[in-house]
């Protein structure tokens, strides 16, 4: 802390302005020239950050262009019949292109089981005086249920649909308001396809009336399924052959492709015949075109951010590891393509590079659309290919943008920089402040002497005032 904090009070000189213009001499020019250093360092970080950010936008759009999944996608055009939708479809990588008739001629379902007329007068009719099990089975699906004793139909309903191990089987009661009749109770089974349909047993001649009905096996059951209700397949034609399946889910009935029946196709009333859906099976040039189209906006954006940053004045004008970015990337693109049918290189397939080195689609050689007419599959060889210019992009790129690469390192040690010079910062404003103290320790003694003249000369000048015959001048 200064002895004086007001300079020059004792002495009456403006001592104040003697050490704040002493201690700027010193501070000014280092603070500016810290000023001028941390501007171009944090120019040139921007920089750095403004390419990097560039070079990583490209680096993801490179990634997918390396992933040849990504060039064999196929997608499926349906035109449905006038009724409405009968079918969807999800076609993979592996199927080949082509054009089908589908028609649907049969759903897939469950089987429904009823109770018998009158086999239970209301809801709340006790299934069980004593209680009992009851077991459920659809194809290779059971489970058990424990009947207590006193419980109703209605009980029984919730129960079934309550239960943990219920694989489908729905319960439900109509409450007919026929006396004759009573109220049924009806189960639906999940459970599609020929052959599944519902079976039910107990271990009690009590629940007769809730088991399923077989004329061989169980003629006392009390629940029917009627020929309507029986569980099927569903089926299909696909140009004119009948494709079955358990399920209304078709896979692989045309190969490599997923086909869901969604409604029975309408049935001419005089030919019989039934209305179809016209599939087509096409190449998915429309994803190949919009993923070239963010390679080249986006190498473009590398490009011009090169060119931006190294003009003159720019921070990094005349910078060899931007220079040579700049050759490897044209180097990249320029690679000899092996196994792409005929393209020796993606400038082959409708790209180019214009005077100003920016990629560019182009016609020169042929375009990307007669390149896709022509030789679909070899496109995505020439770029995700082990050969392809995606690979040999995603290795350049990733020397720049990874965490161990050059703009990472460049990064690193700019921000390094930075924190050095604001350490400097500090240690020259403790210089500062010491010279301060320092000046002001040695105006203080001299504010003080002063002020002791200042005392002598006014009580000298009081005495000589007081002496006969002295006369002071005014």
């Amino acid at each position: 802390m200064p002895l004086i904090t007001s300079a020059g009070v004792g002495s009456g000189l403006d001592l104040e302005s003697i050490i704040k213009a002493s201690v700027d001499a010193e501070n000014r020019p280092k603070m500016q020239q810290f000023a001028i250093k941390d501007e171009a360092l944090k120019v040139e970080l921007s920089a750095v950050g403004e390419v990097k950010s560039a070079i990583s936008k490209l680096n993801d759009t490179v990634e997918k262009l390396a992933d040849i999944t990504n060039f064999n996608k196929r997608v499926a055009n349906i035109t449905q019949p006038t009724s409405g939708d009968i079918i969807s479809v999800t076609p993979t990588s592996d199927i080949s292109v082509g054009n089908f008739d589908i028609a649907v001629t049969q759903l897939a379902q469950g089987s429904r089981a009823v109770t018998a007329d009158n086999a239970f007068a209301s809801s709340d009719t006790v299934v069980s005086a004593s209680g009992g099990t009851l077991s459920f089975a659809a194809g290779t699906n059971s489970f058990d249920l424990t009947v207590t004793a006193g419980m109703t139909l209605n009980q029984l309903r919730d129960a079934i649909n309550a239960d943990t191990n219920n694989f489908g089987l729905t319960a439900n009661i109509v409450n007919t308001g026929d006396p004759t009749v009573g109220s049924k109770l009806v189960l639906t089974s999940s459970i599609t396809g020929d052959g599944n349909d519902l079976v039910i047993t107990s271990d009690t001649s009590e629940m007769d009336a809730l088991e399923t009905h077989d004329a061989t096996n169980n003629p006392a059951g009390g629940m029917t399924i009627a020929d309507g209700d029986k569980a099927q397949n569903a089926k299909i034609t696909v140009d004119g052959l009948e494709v079955t399946s358990s399920t209304n889910t078709f896979k692989d009935a045309v190969q490599d492709m997923t086909i869901t029946a969604k409604a029975k196709s309408v049935q001419d009333a005089t030919t019989s015949v039934y209305e179809t859906a016209k599939l087509s099976v096409e190449y998915d040039r429309e994803s190949v075109n919009t993923l070239i189209d963010e390679l080249i906006t986006n190498y473009n954006a590398v490009i011009g951010q090169i060119g931006f940053q190294t003009r003159i004045g720019r921070p990094l004008n005349g910078d060899s590891s931007m220079r040579s970015l700049d050759d490897q990337l044209v180097s990249a693109l320029s690679k000899p393509l092996t196994d792409a049918g005929p393209f020796g290189s993606i400038f082959d397939i409708g790209l180019g590079v214009d005077k100003e080195g920016y990629l560019e689609k182009s016609s020169l050689v042929r375009s990307l659309n007669d390149a896709m007419d022509s030789n679909f599959d070899d496109i995505g060889t020439a770029f995700a290919g082990p050969n392809g210019v995606a690979k040999e992009l995603e290795s350049l790129l990733g020397n720049y943008v990874d965490s161990g690469g050059l703009l990472k390192q460049r990064e690193d040690s700019l921000n390094g920089q930075i924190k050095d010079l604001e350490d400097d910062v500090v240690n020259h404003e403790y210089r500062m402040q010491s010279l301060e103290d320092r000046l002001r320790k040695q105006y203080a003694g001299l504010d003080v002497l002063i002020a002791q003249m200042q005392q002598t000369q006014n009580y000298l000048g009081a005495q000589l005032a007081n002496l006969p015959g002295f006369t002071s001048k005014k």
